[in-house]
């Protein structure tokens, strides 16, 4: 069947809705952080592999300007790829008509979108590779003529696993979860043998060289904390508890959005009951998604999760979803898609409105309800407004001429640098105890006898601050407060330091 006119309307609507969300949005405080891996290039970093640096990268690059929109030009051009690969291989695997619902649910879900198609993250690239080892992997395992011998295509599999693990960790699951598949199907445990699968597996390793060295060089700081240190703080790991798990489930199902969400986990929930009888195809995808599905959602129940952790997973599930649209009709499909299109449209719209006027915001809000400092959205930073602020008169000239600038927060690194990067090449350092990045990037020591500036926001208490960082310095003199508004209400207040020369360096945790 083609494509009907209101599904082609919610494919471009939610294009330009995307665009305009990434255009207004201010960045988020991982944003931000990931903006200092384009300033500090290396092999990997602390946190996540080199690919969210290249992708955080490319607008700025493409345009020479700093911005929400241009730090997430990668993710809004990855996602149109990414989907591509979606379609391609529900295409293979079913048909055209499930190659179609596929992408209207690619296109609606908030999980998605947010996660793989508009924010600056590392899910960005890895949703890319992720989709396209799925698609070769499909052209591996069910040629057109049925019969299955192994073929040159493992060796390329195995290098897009390992660009997926270069992307985040996540692509490490993915290449059990093939060979998962390959050891439950009789008709394709003849690949693990092949010579091909040996070659793929080098190939595999190849890729992951620049990962390996930086955490070589490092003492697997990376691996460390995130198999480790992430969870050290976290007293009840040890114990599951369901009501947790349920809740992690629910999450994940709001951001799916509830129409889409129920439904994707009862057609996957069914598929895997029916998986003994079922066909060949299902169970592949049930391999694809169900491993980080499932198990990030039962992580759920020992630790917290972040609701993107399974988003690969349930990406790959949709195309059972999508393969269960099939038997119902037109007119109900039309009801239910554009029916959830609308309202998620007004919802995000809604909530955009807020976040960048300050409609709910008491006072100056049209319903004022909430006041900023009690305003979740104040949290992110209006980088543009800011840089503004911070150039004008003599505290754009203290901050051209300062030989480095410090705060005390990782990822308030991030948005200072944001707004500074026009300015002056000085560096942003982060004094803290939770450095992440900063202590591979710095050595204090190295700055000792330069004068710098300290800025801070007004979220901690400034006596605190003077207390716990004039030992480092040569004096803690403020120098300006400048505020950042919207609806006439101040949503963050930040305070820079003139501290002079660093006298006493110091000292990061790792």
């Amino acid at each position: 069947m083609g494509w009907p006119r209101w599904l082609i309307g919610i494919v471009i609507g939610s294009w330009v809705l995307r665009i305009l969300i990434a255009w207004l949005l201010p960045p988020g405080f991982d944003e931000a952080y990931y903006f200092l891996y384009t300033q500090h290039w290396d092999w990997s970093y602390f946190d996540h592999p080199v690919m969210v640096a290249l992708t955080t990268a490319l607008g700025p690059w493409l345009t020479g300007y700093i911005s929400p929109l241009t730090i997430r030009l990668g993710a809004l051009v990855l996602y149109g790829v990414s989907t591509g690969l979606l379609y391609l291989s529900a295409r293979r695997l079913f048909d055209a008509t499930v190659a179609m619902w596929t992408v209207a649910i690619a296109s609606l879900c908030p999980l998605f979108i947010f996660s793989f198609g508009l924010l600056a993250a590392p899910d960005n690239a890895l949703i890319l590779w992720w989709s396209a080892a799925a698609y070769v992997a499909t052209v591996e395992f069910f040629p057109k003529d049925q019969s299955y011998r192994p073929t040159a295509k493992l060796v390329l599999i195995g290098l897009l696993l390992g660009l997926a693990c270069l992307s985040k960790y996540h692509g490490f699951i993915l290449g059990l979860s093939v060979v998962g598949f390959c050891l439950t199907s009789v008709r394709h445990r003849r690949a693990l043998l092949s010579p091909w699968t040996g070659v793929a597996l080098l190939v595999f390793f190849l890729t992951l060289l620049p990962l390996i060295y930086w955490n070589i060089q490092h003492n697997w700081l990376s691996f460390g904390f995130h198999l480790s240190t992430r969870f050290d703080n976290d007293t009840s790991r040890l114990q599951f508890n369901v009501l947790n798990m349920v809740g992690v489930w629910l999450v994940g199902i709001a951001y799916l959005f509830p129409s889409l969400g129920f439904p994707l986990w009862w057609v996957s929930g069914r598929s895997l009951w029916q998986s003994p009888k079922g066909g060949l195809r299902q169970r592949f995808v049930l391999w694809l998604g169900l491993p980080i599905a499932a198990g990030f959602t039962l992580l759920g129940g020992v630790t917290h999760i972040y609701p993107a952790w399974p988003a690969p997973g349930l990406w790959s599930l949709s195309l059972l979803l999508a393969s269960a649209m099939t038997a119902w009709s037109l007119r109900t499909i039309r009801r239910w898609l554009v029916g959830s299109a609308l309202v998620m449209a007004a919802l995000l719209l809604f909530a955009l409105g807020h976040v960048v006027l300050g409609t709910l915001q008491r006072p100056g809000g049209v319903l004022p309800l909430i006041a900023p400092e009690v305003d979740p959205t104040t949290t992110m930073i209006d980088v543009v407004q800011l840089r503004r602020l911070l150039q004008d008169g003599e505290l754009g000239d203290a901050i051209a001429t300062t030989d480095f600038l410090v705060t005390n927060e990782f990822w308030l690194s991030g948005y200072v640098d944001m707004a500074i990067s026009p300015m002056t090449s000085a560096p942003v350092m982060a004094f803290t105890q939770d450095p992440r990045g900063h202590a591979i990037w710095f050595t204090p020591a190295d700055w000792a006898g330069t004068s710098g500036l300290f800025l801070t926001i007004a979220d901690y208490d400034q006596s605190q601050i003077r207390a716990t960082y004039v030992p480092y310095f040569e004096k803690f003199d403020l120098l300006k407060s400048v505020a950042t508004q919207r609806a006439g209400g101040t949503t963050e207040t930040f305070y820079i330091y003139d501290v002079g020369e660093l006298r006493q360096p110091y000292e990061y945790p790792y």
